[in-house]
């Protein structure tokens, strides 16, 4: 893909997938940059410069860890060949389709990967704006096509928008990728940043380049956070409910540690990392809030005042980082607990708004 986004140097392109962690002030949150000195010159006491010793070249930074956001965010990532396939409903507001589109699973040069999902297209000529929709966690042995988010892609649809739900490599009909708990579903990023190019490139439904958002929720929120760390500029705007934490360490704390003995966790995958008391810097690497920093995109992130899966402790420390970052960053709380049942017209509504606002006509 061509474009004012796409930055990423082909020599890096082979680099494999990845995710990140924490900082400061708070941790995890980017360190602001040091102030530049008003003098040109170093000065003795007398006023008189003083002679600099002759300075080496600086040696290069080492790569990334092959497993981290930075790494992702190196990769040449690739997407594209957005095929309609069955009519899974047809509405005066909109048709929904089966579609797959290809992904990659470490950068342009690397075999490609066929994803399944879900898109609904307004009844209308277009162009339209688009959303890209990342769903949470589903047991991905008992996940079906277009699982999670089935009410969002609807409401969106009705109000204009084309929704592509993604389905995620090693689900539904998606192609497998040995790697992905390995690489901490990194792969998952991949996929959705491949979405939007999908979308953008479609001969067979117009959407505006320019007006293409991402939306996750819950595991998809942080699917999304990691996404435009990775990718700035690809997405217009960013929006997360009910998001899990912008720290992978925080993240392993509350679902992982509490499924099985830490030897046994230290057996699996994870244990290939160790655990994030022993191994730090890697599930640092592997989180979004370090590289908040590197995001361009107004992010509207919506919580539960009531949600017991994703503390809601969480969405404020990111909403935080994002602004510290200088992130366009909005916080909306709700009265409702993790799914949103009683506050999901509202909440959905005021993410209607922000995205006409960011996405406008």
């Amino acid at each position: 893909m061509d474009g004012p986004w796409r930055r990423r140097a082909a020599a890096l392109a082979t680099l494999p997938l990845l995710a990140a962690c924490s900082g400061s002030p708070e941790e995890g949150e980017p360190s602001p940059s040091p102030t530049a000195s008003s003098s040109s010159a170093s000065q003795t006491p007398t006023g008189e410069p003083s002679e600099s010793p002759s300075e080496s070249p600086a040696a290069p930074a080492p790569p990334p860890h092959p497993i981290s956001v930075a790494a992702l965010a190196a990769a040449d990532l690739t997407g594209g060949g957005l095929r309609l396939g069955a009519v899974r409903e047809r509405t005066a507001a909109y048709t929904s389709y089966d579609v797959t589109f290809a992904s990659t699973t470490a950068g342009r040069g690397t075999a490609p990967l066929r994803i399944s999902g879900v898109l609904n297209v307004p009844t209308g000529r277009g162009p339209f704006p688009a959303v890209v929709l990342a769903h949470g966690y589903i047991d991905p042995s008992y996940y079906v096509r277009g699982q999670g988010m089935t009410r969002e892609r609807g409401f969106l649809a009705e109000r204009g928008f084309v929704a592509l739900h993604v389905d995620y490599r090693n689900h539904a009909e998606s192609g497998d990728d040995p790697r992905v708990e390995q690489a901490v579903r990194l792969g998952y990023s991949a996929d959705v940043v491949a979405a939007a190019q999908a979308l953008r490139d479609s001969p067979d439904v117009r959407v505006d380049a320019d007006r293409v958002a991402l939306f996750g929720r819950s595991m998809g929120g942080g699917v999304m956070l990691k996404a435009l760390a990775a990718e700035p500029g690809l997405f217009a705007a960013g929006v997360g409910w009910a998001s899990v934490s912008s720290l992978e360490a925080e993240n392993f704390d509350q679902f992982q540690r509490p499924d099985a003995p830490l030897a046994q966790l230290e057996a699996g995958f994870r244990g290939r990392h160790g655990p994030p008391g022993e191994h730090p810097e890697f599930w640092r690497g592997v989180s979004s809030r370090p590289h908040f920093d590197q995001v361009t995109e107004p992010v509207l992130l919506v919580h539960g005042r009531f949600d017991d899966t994703c503390p809601p402790r969480w969405a404020s420390a990111t909403h935080r980082a994002l602004t510290r970052a200088g992130v366009d960053s909005t916080l909306e709380w709700y009265d409702d607990g993790h799914a949103f049942g009683p506050a999901f017209v509202a909440a959905m509504d005021r993410t209607v708004r922000f995205l006409q606002a960011r996405m406008p006509a």
